[in-house]
């Protein structure tokens, strides 16, 4: 019932956000005379912030069309390298450039799209043969697909690996952390050839007991049957997952807008002042983080359960005891893959020390494969966007990928 009330409510703010944008253009229209009383670009202004609020979303574009690499101009051209029912590898063709060092991204299965990583794939584009995956909205995969859980993730990590080949960097934002961990840790047992030559991980919930945050305490303070009768609810039969059991990205969403609530306002009445003024540019800045932040997927019940189970309240990794299809996932197999931690010094996400645990656990692994870098002054959001990130952390990561590149 709770899904099908908010499709009834998305619906009518679609409606009421389209009037509201017809508005907000009349009262600037300099045909209408009322656009040059005093009033008038308050109302505009107020009128283009609740629009952009209320406004309906699908799955972004990543939008990359060129990118400089060693001083020249070269195309870019997404190409889809493997399919699978719930996501899909994908590959940042730069035109006529070789040599470059192969890197998957990770991207989080965690109510946004991959999207959220522009940003992230954008810096490394220049330096690096750049592939993510792209997760699909759990919402419009069949139910006769099958499930996809914390296992299913780790399968996919080591398939993708093997389509791209030898030699692969791996960098994984947030809460991919532990199923890539888990997979390189796979992969070395097996000494398989295509295991990741390097594997950064930012801001991961390897080990939650570290520096808890209210994430972390809301994950454990209840039982995971609450979780499953709470926050798991049925697809509506419109779209093509109907019946599947998912955790709703307006739910994930709704719960992080709440934790921040009083910084999401703060931004909000500043677009509004920025639009107020005139000042377009800065207003433009704000909404197109909102677009983003705001374009939401579902992800299966089985993963999220799972995930919680695993990685939030008995923190299996750390402690020696996650297993993957029933065979047990052993961190001192990691012999010779880079490990590069990186955390924010402010993330209210990933505590300080969630991430670093993952060069504790892997003990048969040299000190010269470990390294640590915490970026000063920024969150959870800052280490993989925005320009600490390209350029303070970015510069971190292709020097470590440089060094462990043969």
């Amino acid at each position: 019932m709770l899904y099908n009330a908010y499709e009834f409510q998305r619906n009518l703010l679609s409606v009421a956000s389209a009037w509201a944008d017809i508005g907000s253009e009349w009262l600037q229209n300099p045909l209408n005379p009322l656009s040059y009383g005093s009033m008038a670009p308050m109302m505009a202004s107020g009128l283009d912030v609740f629009a952009h609020a209320s406004a309906s979303r699908g799955k972004p574009a990543f939008g990359f069309t060129e990118v400089m690499v060693d001083g020249k101009t070269v195309p870019i051209t997404e190409e889809i390298i493997l399919r699978k029912p719930f996501g899909q590898l994908k590959r940042f063709r730069r035109k006529g450039v070789t040599g470059s060092p192969k890197l998957l991204i990770v991207a989080p299965m965690s109510g946004h799209y991959a999207t959220l990583l522009r940003g992230t794939a954008e810096r490394m584009l220049p330096f690096a043969d750049v592939y993510i995956t792209d997760w699909r909205d759990a919402r419009n995969v069949p139910i006769e697909e099958g499930t996809f859980d914390l296992d299913d993730y780790i399968d996919y990590v080591i398939e993708f690996l093997e389509k791209i080949g030898p030699g692969t960097h791996m960098l994984a934002v947030c809460q991919p952390s532990v199923p890539a961990y888990a997979a390189a840790a796979l992969m070395c047992e097996d000494k398989n050839p295509c295991r990741p030559r390097t594997l950064t991980m930012m801001g991961g919930p390897i080990d939650t007991r570290e520096a808890p945050t209210v994430v972390n305490t809301v994950a454990t303070q209840r039982p995971l049957s609450w979780f499953e009768q709470n926050v798991i609810h049925t697809v509506p039969v419109l779209y093509p997952g109907g019946g599947r059991r998912v955790y709703p990205g307006f739910l994930q969403l709704a719960g992080f807008m709440a934790m921040n609530l009083g910084n999401h306002l703060v931004s909000h009445w500043g677009m509004f002042k920025h639009l107020v003024d005139g000042d377009e540019e800065s207003a433009q800045s704000t909404k197109k983080f909102y677009e983003e932040y705001r374009s939401v997927c579902d992800m299966t019940a089985e993963f999220y359960l799972q995930t919680i189970d695993s990685v939030f309240q008995r923190h299996l990794l750390p402690k020696g005891e996650l297993t993957h299809r029933g065979r047990k996932v052993d961190p001192a197999a990691i012999t010779d893959c880079g490990l590069l931690a990186i955390e924010g010094e402010k993330d209210d996400i990933s505590g300080l020390g969630q991430t670093k645990a993952a060069l504790t656990i892997a003990t048969q692994l040299p000190k010269a494969h470990k390294k640590h870098f915490i970026a000063e002054g920024v969150g959870h959001y800052g280490i993989f966007n925005g320009r600490r990130w390209r350029e303070k952390i970015a510069p971190v990561v292709e020097d470590w990928i440089t060094k462990h590149g043969a």
